[in-house]
């Protein structure tokens, strides 16, 4: 993403922020981001479970995280001038986003349906029954589960970062105009990083849980601060940007404490900052050269995010029965589970070209056919 600098003063008025241009060290993160949410999740199917070799791969948690600081960051970039002007409100903001997850999010979840439909036609036991419950689907449908009802876990469970992100996109328009009356965006960046530090030792306190194990039903706890962490760090790389230099060593640094932190143990909050320090670095610097791959990566990463669960389940369940009545050796088992990957790569491909871009250019059609202004009627004669 692009970022040229910009006066505080111009981006408290609402000026035109600098251009963002696709096809950068965002995009490219966002994919491998994307990538290593679906390694976590099926790292539970493994013929050993990943995480027996290097507790690393328990922490896939911290791509969601990611994804939640750059809903924030994004959205700062691409609304914030319109919302701050006066141009975009807040229920034609929240209008848009829902537009653009809600379909794809019950097309899903409608697939997940007939799915489980059709394994108890064919009496096939689910290996986890427990997260097909109809009383979650219907929490599930209408973005709701994230919300603090009980119950609304499994089906497709990653979506829960969805149900939170709807209230984050309720918020996003207030939010944004009140941070913009500080003229000071570092200042806007170390208050919303209290504020996540603050909100997860409230959290130990009251829930006896840390801010990153907080349960998906209570989900918007933990992305409410993670999404203003990202607005923050938007507002900082259009009004005050690092210079080139800065940027990239800033970079480079978090992402090999990033690396380490793993390495050395489970320091989320650290691992936090260091994101954060990463978004604000990959965003401080234009795109020299936009790669087409990684904007499609990118593009491709709200599919994966979307299906991958699917994939799994019915990848890894047919796999499960085989096991269970024919001997695989344990070589071969390792084989077909990464054939995973690849399946989940092609199923969120289709789905994007085929479903969700389809769904979201008629969506837009009806929307812009909507406005557009209706013919006089002819004078009688």
């Amino acid at each position: 993403m692009s970022s040229y600098p910009a006066p505080a003063s111009s981006a408290l008025k609402g000026a035109r922020p600098s251009a963002m241009v696709r096809g950068g060290a965002l995009d490219a993160l966002r994919f491998l981001a994307s990538f290593l949410i679906v390694l976590y999740h099926f790292g539970a199917e493994a013929p050993v479970r990943l995480w027996l070799f290097h507790p690393v791969f328990a922490r896939g948690y911290l791509a969601t995280d990611f994804f939640l600081m750059l809903s924030g960051y994004v959205l700062g970039r691409a609304y914030g001038r319109g919302v701050a002007a006066g141009t975009v409100s807040g229920p034609e903001f929240l209008r848009r986003r829902l537009t653009r997850i809600w379909p794809g999010h019950l097309m899903m979840l409608g697939c997940f349906a007939v799915f489980v439909l059709l394994a108890e036609a064919v009496d096939l036991p689910s290996i986890h029954p427990e997260q097909y419950r109809w009383t979650a689907f219907l929490m599930q449908a209408p973005l709701i589960s994230a919300w603090g009802f009980e119950g609304g876990d499994g089906w497709n469970m990653p979506t829960w970062s969805l149900s939170a992100l709807a209230v984050c996109y309720a918020v996003f328009p207030l939010v944004w105009r009140g941070q913009a009356k500080v003229r000071s965006a570092w200042l806007v960046l170390g208050v919303a990083l209290a504020l996540l530090v603050g909100a997860d030792q409230l959290y130990r306190q009251i829930l006896a849980r840390p801010l990153y194990d907080i349960p998906f039903h209570q989900g918007v706890l933990r992305a409410v601060p993670l999404f203003v962490v990202g607005m923050a760090l938007a507002r900082v790389t259009t009004a005050s940007p690092l210079s080139a230099k800065a940027a990239k060593v800033l970079g480079w640094s978090a992402g090999a404490l990033l690396v380490g932190l793993q390495i050395l143990g489970r320091f989320d909050t650290a691992s936090i900052f260091a994101i954060a320090a990463i978004i604000l670095a990959c965003g401080s610097r234009p795109v020299a050269r936009p790669s087409a791959t990684m904007e499609w990566g990118a593009k491709l990463s709200f599919s994966l995010f979307l299906t991958h669960a699917l994939t799994g389940a019915i990848l890894y369940g047919a796999l499960h029965h085989l096991i269970t009545v024919t001997p695989i050796p344990l070589g071969v088992q390792w084989v077909m589970w990464a054939t995973g990957f690849p399946l989940a790569l092609a199923v969120a491909y289709a789905f994007d070209r085929y479903a969700d871009q389809p769904v979201q250019a008629w969506l837009q059609s009806q929307i812009r056919a909507r406005r557009a202004p209706r013919p006089e009627p002819a004078p009688s004669a």
